[in-house]
Formats: C-alpha cells, sequence, structure tokens
C-alpha cells in the first residue's frame, strides 16, 4: 500500500484519511506502507510543503516504511527523479504498437473539443495521429517535430473489480487515447502513478473516489505494460454539515489546521478512521490506533458520501484530553496561552503556571484552542469594559453590591501576607455574617470585579491563579486579587 500526495499545499482531511486507511490495512495485513512524493507538477511543487506534509503524518500517528528519507528496495521515491524511467517505457510502448505519438498542436485540439461539443459528442481525442504509419512518425520526430505519446486504448470495455463498489465497467468510447507523455517531455499523472505503483510492487489501491475516472485509463496502462492490475478501494467523498463537499468554508479542512486548534491527533485518528467505515458489532466510537488496526476492515468501507461532524470530532478530542497525561496536555496547551500572551520566551515560572491554568480549565474546553477564552479572566484585566458591559450595569448598580465590595476590598486591604483561596474563602464568609447578603447578590458582584463575567471557574480555582500570575514577570497584565478589587472600585466610584 501506498500513500502519493503532491506536496503542493497542505494535507487535507481527505488525503489524510486516505493515508489513514491505507496504514490500516498494511499494518492489518502485515503489508508495507509506502510514502511516495508525487511531485511532477514542477511549478506548484515545493520542499516545505513536503516537509510539512511528512511532519503532519507522522504527528498523526502514521509511519511509513520506505519513503523519500527512509529509503527502501524500490527508489527513487519522488517521481521527479524518475524522468528517464517513464520515457524508457513509453518507447517501448510506441515499439510494441501500443501507443504513438500525436502530433497534434493545441489548436487543433481546441478544435476537435469545439466540433464534438457542437454535435453534442464525447469531448475525447478521435484518434487523429493513431493511424499514422510507423516509419512516418519516426521520420517527423528525427526531424525534431514537437509530439506528445498517446496510449491506444482497446476497442472494449475496461472492467476492473473495486472492494468499495464490486465490478465497474467503463465502455472504450468514454475513454480517450491518453497522453501519457507531453510534447514537453514531463509525464503525465495517470501514466506515473501506474508505472510507479507497478515497479513498487503496490497490491491494493486505497484512494479517494475523485480518482474513480482515472482507473479505466489506468487499467489499459496496466494491460499495454503487461503488468498485474492491483486491486482498488475508491472511499466516498468527504462532505461538509451542509453535504457540501468539505471546503475552507466549513472551517477547518487540514491536519495543521486542526493541530494548531489543539485537537489531539489519536481523536482526529479515531474520528476519520469513522468516516465511510463502520466497525463491527454495534455502536461503539472510540478506539485507540491498536484497536483500530485490529478491528478495521476495507469490504466495510461505504460508497456513500461521509458527513464530516466537527461536534462529534470535538467530543471525541474532550474525551482524549481527559484520558492523556497532564503534562502532555500542558505541553500541547503551553504555545497556544503564549500565543495570547504575546509570549515566546516562557520562563519555568511562566510555563508551570500556565500548566496550573491547563489543569484547573481544561476539562471545560473541546479543543485545546479554547482555552485562551477560559482563561481570559486569569491572563487579563479590564476592569472598564466590565463596568460598562451591559448586563453587569445592574448588578454594580445595586446598593448590596456596593457594600459587598467595599468590604472584601477592606479586609483585603488590611491583609499582607499572600493570599490562598481559603483565606478568600474565608472573608467572603465574613462579608456575609456582617451584611447579611448571600447567595448570588454577595458573589456576583464579586466575581465581576475580578473577572468583568457573572459566572465562570470557583474562586478556589481562580485565586491562586491570580495570585500565581501577579507574582511573575506578567504582574502588569496579570494583577492579584486584591489589586484587581481595588482598581475596580476606583473606577466604579468615578463612574
Amino acid at each position: 500500500m501506498r500513500f502519493a500526495p503532491s506536496p503542493t499545499g497542505q494535507v487535507h482531511v481527505g488525503n489524510a484519511r486516505t493515508a489513514l486507511f491505507n496504514w490500516l490495512f498494511a499494518r492489518q495485513q502485515g503489508g508495507t506502507f509506502i510514502l511516495r512524493i508525487e511531485d511532477t507538477d514542477l511549478e506548484r511543487s515545493e520542499a516545505r510543503y513536503e516537509a510539512q506534509l511528512m511532519e503532519d503524518i507522522q504527528w498523526l500517528g502514521l509511519d511509513w516504511d520506505e519513503g523519500p528519507d527512509k529509503g527502501g528496495p524500490y527508489p527513487p521515491y519522488r517521481q521527479s527523479d524518475k524522468g528517464q524511467v517513464y520515457l524508457d517505457h513509453a518507447e517501448r510502448l510506441i515499439r510494441e504498437g501500443k501507443a504513438y505519438p500525436c502530433f497534434c498542436s493545441q489548436q487543433e485540439l481546441e478544435r476537435q473539443r469545439e466540433e464534438a461539443q457542437a454535435a453534442q459528442q464525447p469531448q475525447i481525442y478521435p484518434g487523429t495521429c493513431r493511424n499514422i504509419p510507423p516509419e512516418e512518425a519516426v521520420r517527423r520526430r528525427q526531424a525534431g517535430e514537437s509530439c506528445a505519446i498517446r496510449l491506444k486504448i482497446p476497442e472494449r470495455p475496461i472492467r476492473f473489480h473495486d472492494i468499495v463498489r464490486g465490478w465497474v465497467e467503463f465502455s472504450n468510447e468514454v475513454v480517450s487515447d491518453l497522453i501519457i507523455i507531453r510534447s514537453s517531455g514531463v509525464a503525465v499523472y495517470n501514466y506515473v502513478v501506474v508505472v510507479d505503483d507497478a515497479e513498487m510492487k503496490i497490491t491494493h489501491v486505497i484512494r479517494g473516489d475523485d480518482h474513480l475516472s482515472n482507473t479505466p485509463k489506468q487499467v489499459a496502462l496496466y494491460e499495454a505494460l503487461d503488468w498485474p492490475v492491483p486491486e482498488f478501494a475508491h472511499l466516498s467523498t468527504i462532505l461538509g454539515p451542509d453535504r457540501e463537499r468539505l471546503s475552507k468554508r466549513h472551517g477547518a479542512t487540514s491536519l495543521a489546521n486542526f493541530r494548531e486548534m489543539g485537537v489531539l491527533p489519536e481523536a482526529l485518528m479515531n474520528y476519520m478512521a469513522l468516516l465511510g467505515w463502520a466497525p463491527t458489532g454495534g455502536e461503539r466510537e472510540v478506539f485507540s490506533p491498536t484497536e483500530l488496526v485490529q478491528e478495521f476492515d476495507l469490504t466495510r468501507v461505504t460508497p456513500s458520501p461521509a458527513v464530516f461532524d466537527f461536534e462529534k470530532l470535538y467530543w471525541l478530542n474532550r474525551h482524549y484530553i481527559k484520558e492523556s497525561a497532564p503534562e502532555r496536555v500542558a505541553a500541547l496547551a503551553e504555545p497556544i496561552l503564549l500565543r495570547a500572551l504575546e509570549l515566546s520566551e516562557p520562563t519555568s515560572e511562566i510555563s508551570a503556571w500556565l500548566a496550573h491554568i491547563t489543569a484547573a480549565l481544561v476539562h471545560s474546553v473541546n479543543k485545546l484552542d479554547e482555552l485562551p477564552e477560559r482563561a481570559a479572566s486569569v491572563l487579563h484585566f479590564y476592569p472598564v469594559a466590565a463596568i460598562g458591559a451591559t448586563e453587569n450595569q445592574e448588578i454594580l448598580a445595586a446598593e448590596t453590591s456596593q457594600t459587598v465590595l467595599a468590604a472584601v476590598t477592606a479586609k483585603l486591604e488590611a491583609e499582607a501576607e499572600p493570599l490562598e483561596a481559603a483565606h478568600f474563602k474565608a472573608i467572603l464568609k465574613e462579608v456575609q455574617k456582617e451584611t447579611g447578603i448571600k447567595g448570588p447578590a454577595l458573589f456576583h458582584p464579586v466575581r465581576i470585579a475580578l473577572t468583568g463575567q457573572q459566572s465562570g471557574p470557583e474562586f478556589d480555582r481562580l485565586v491562586p491563579l491570580m495570585e500565581e500570575g501577579a507574582r511573575l514577570t506578567l504582574s502588569k497584565s496579570v494583577p492579584a486579587v486584591r489589586e484587581r478589587l481595588a482598581a475596580f472600585m476606583t473606577i466604579l466610584q468615578t463612574r
């Protein structure tokens, strides 16, 4: 099995699922999983995309047995390094009468297409150069006349077996004599992929159903080259929630996107495995990579389109976050929180503080990039915005709120020692006892003063995080509890 991406951009979810299904099948069957770089599109292929796709696939949890970085028995593993191999096989096909030089210009081909369209006929190559005598073709090529090389499609239906769809048949009348070598000397996709798969001994080609129309052309090439035809399995299209093809307008679509969002690789692997594949034995949805390898069955892949349910992915991600070691989650969350603080080089103390924030709040998020919003009240302090918020004004205007805030502020100012959660809780109880104010009337104004919001994490969690942040070099942006209340009261009283 092989995964053969083009290094022209980020790895899309559809390509990632293709890689995953190939990897699962290879690991289950004891086969070889090959990474091959299809970089014949020289204008769009870039080394940075190749490096990123390899990094992203490894991040997902997939490893390969052969590839451009590992080598293997069937090198090279980049198509751009095999130009002469493709030319040699094409010349063999010409010698055997299975391919021919095509001298039609681009203008001629365009005219033929327009004529076919006007006559409401299939827009396929009409075989203009197919019957040029071989001696004439040789003479014209030796004279330097520009030409492409086309495969002769057999005059019979082309059939192949698809593990997902069963037997598939295409009429030869809808399959044109395809170009295998352009007039520029560059080999085309449908040709090079056959040469590569055959030389690398690929037995199963698992790919997206957007390649289904390419398959009869490739089968014709296998047959012309006298090579065994592999088994095919064409995976269904992935749709967005609106049942249109998944695209950027639906949100994240690449491995890099999900990685930046703080989706764990095992959650994404688990979810993608369920896109178009149904395990046996009921409604189970949570599978470790090892369990996926054990359970995966290519015959249970459905040809029906799969809908990408972001909420289900996030539910799985939340599960895996809870199951992961706190140290790992903290390490993954740290760069996200650092970006929110506009910091690039944290001290060990800041890293420890961010780990405490993550531990306190991570169980309330679906993905790690939600942490900055959940931790906003700890990371930042915006008293003017809190006082001006419409939803807070009625509470802050109440006489009981003024009483509570004044009492709590006064008690905190009288304290010299660093504040602990238990002590803060005791202060609130004292204020309740002295004023007779309790419940939301007691807690809401204090919470608004500290966080700007009426609800959020318990004070037992918030107070230590605020105090710890204030002790660090971030003290200007993360003031301590008493400084927050004092600043809040000063602004409130001037309104």
